[in-house]
């Protein structure tokens, strides 16, 4: 009996092509040529010229020998070549491996040598740091420098290839290689590896062109955006927007550092209209002293995907001009993967309420299948009543291949067809998830668990605290009790005893930091807290 399922209706190339983000810089330079793709300093680029470098780029790196599942390294800032890497690795059907730039030498050496790397893409500012990782890797990459034109005037002392040259003797007729399948890989990015090795997570072309649609339409992002880069992106390929300012045909405006007397003025003179970044970045903005900030003439979006911004942060953006959204994600979701997506009968609520509510982290993209808070032993959903903890899980489209060379801990990752995010969270009755804590980070104290995030909303409340992060403790009464690490605001004081009796008005008197250390904190590479440093020190503070 014949059906829907054995009618001879099959794929052919008439009706099914493998997706990819590069068709977007294609139908971008073919339908807008001369709309601005990228601003940097003095240099403009349209989208006819953006494409044809990126073809260059492509057939340069092919005729070096990069072929299918080779690694190009790429140790960038936030300039038009990184953008340029974004296309042109992954057209002649290479994976593109960006660098953290701050990280030492020694870990450089490690994910060079762990990705197979077989060419590295530099910027001179860079090199000497390249340069004491390839002394200590096994691997031996072709190395090709980018002079900043906006910085150097020259290559300085460096004899071998030149970027710009080495783009210049590609062919701009390029046909570059559409993937095979769609799952082939398109980019390698490491995690932070704070404890132990970092892993390599694999991404795919499908995840990479999902979610790049998926940023449009979650940030509603109109035709010809601009977008200021003060989000690396060397960070999950910049949350995939190198891909997705393409497909809505916008402008790039780079950042090669993130400052303030840098940001102000670009988003004035450029119209910036999307921008992303840590909580640090609006800090950094909002202390700018009055002579570096500008008035704005319309609203910019910012999205930010670390810990929930302080209420008095948040108010303060808002003032200046700036609509702020909460994301969440990790590098094995591309990047931000939920979205607290804003009711706008939520505005009308005190803004104390909105504070509480903008604290979540949210619901899932459209681009993503699944997300869920389970029981992490029996895979069920947890209760949806914002107080019954459970792991935050993942399933769809937009999550990696896995770690590359790693089958263990891909296998782990993936147990019970979910990938495990190895945060804490509850569900609230409306779906919305909110963060309470990595699994290694709750406090066990008597046998009750207390949020260390819970406890540092309480510090945050204080005038007085720039920064707060808590940690266990151990106790020998109760186990564990809180011990928390506080960085001040300039030119404030405040006595531990007094920020204690200030948690007891938010807090249960269980859930109090037992121990308060005013210290500068200790970050990672990426900005984020090394609660890893913290806990050790907690550890000799309770001997």
């Amino acid at each position: 009996m014949t059906n829907w399922y054995n009618t001879d209706l099959d794929r052919n190339p008439a009706n099914y092509q493998p997706l990819t983000p590069l068709t977007f810089l294609e139908r971008a330079a073919a339908v807008f040529p001369l709309h601005t793709a990228i601003v940097h300093g003095h240099i403009r680029r349209d989208y006819a010229t953006f494409y044809t470098r990126t073809k260059q780029l492509g057939s340069a790196l092919a005729g070096l020998g990069m072929g299918r599942g080779d690694t190009v390294s790429a140790l960038l800032a936030n300039t038009p070549a990184m953008l340029e890497c974004h296309y042109g690795v992954p057209m002649c059907g290479a994976v593109l491996h960006s660098i953290n730039t701050r990280l030492d030498a020694e870990i450089i050496a490690f994910q060079l040598d762990h990705a197979l790397s077989k060419v590295v893409i530099v910027d001179r500012e860079f090199m000497p740091l390249l340069q004491a990782a390839l002394a200590l890797t096994e691997v031996n990459p072709t190395v090709i420098q980018y002079v900043d034109a906006t910085v150097y005037e020259d290559g300085g002392d460096w004899d071998g290839r030149d970027y710009d040259d080495f783009v210049a003797s590609g062919d701009a007729d390029y046909a570059w290689l559409m993937p095979e399948d769609e799952w082939d890989a398109i980019s390698i990015n490491y995690t932070s590896g704070t404890t132990g090795n970092p892993k390599g997570v694999v991404s795919h072309h499908r995840g990479a062109y999902l979610l790049a649609q998926g940023n449009a339409l979650t940030t509603s992002m109109a035709k010809h955006s601009v977008y200021l880069w003060t989000l690396p992106m060397f960070h999950c390929n910049g949350w995939a927007f190198p891909w997705t300012m393409s497909a809505i045909i916008g402008t790039h405006v780079c950042l090669r550092q993130v400052r303030a007397d840098a940001i102000w003025p670009l988003l004035a003179k450029e119209g910036v209209t999307h921008m992303c970044g840590a909580p640090i970045v609006m800090s950094l903005m909002i202390a700018a002293p009055e002579a570096q900030t500008t008035q704005l003439s319309t609203r910019v979006q910012f999205f930010t995907a670390a810990a929930p911004p302080p209420e008095k942060l948040l108010a303060n953006m808002q003032s200046a001009g700036f609509d702020v959204t909460h994301l969440y994600g990790l590098t094995e979701t591309y990047g931000p993967a939920v979205v607290n997506d804003w009711h706008q009968a939520w505005s009308e609520l005190p803004l104390a309420e909105q504070a509480t509510l903008k604290s979540r982290q949210g619901v899932r993209y459209l681009a993503l299948e699944a997300l869920d808070v389970l029981d992490p032993e029996t895979m069920q959903p947890v209760a949806r009543d914002g107080e019954t903890l459970g792991e935050v899980m993942f399933r769809g489209n937009i999550v990696m291949k896995g770690y590359f060379r790693n089958a263990e801990a891909t296998t782990k990752a993936f147990e019970g067809g979910w990938f495990h995010s190895g945060d804490l969270g509850v569900v609230y009755p409306d779906g919305y998830i909110q963060l309470k804590d990595r699994s290694k980070d709750i406090i066990i104290s008597g046998g009750e668990n207390i949020s260390s995030i819970e406890v540092e909303e309480a510090l945050y409340r204080h005038p007085a605290v720039e920064t707060a992060a808590v940690v266990a403790m151990p106790h020998e009464k109760w186990g564990e009790t809180p011990c928390a690490f506080v960085e001040l605001r300039a030119g404030e004081t405040v006595d531990p005893e007094e920020l204690r009796q200030f948690c007891k008005a938010h807090l249960a008197s269980y859930k109090v930091p037992g121990k308060i250390v005013f210290t500068e904190i200790p970050r990672t590479s990426t900005g984020k807290i090394q609660k890893f440093v913290l806990r050790e020190q907690a550890r000799e503070l309770a001997e």
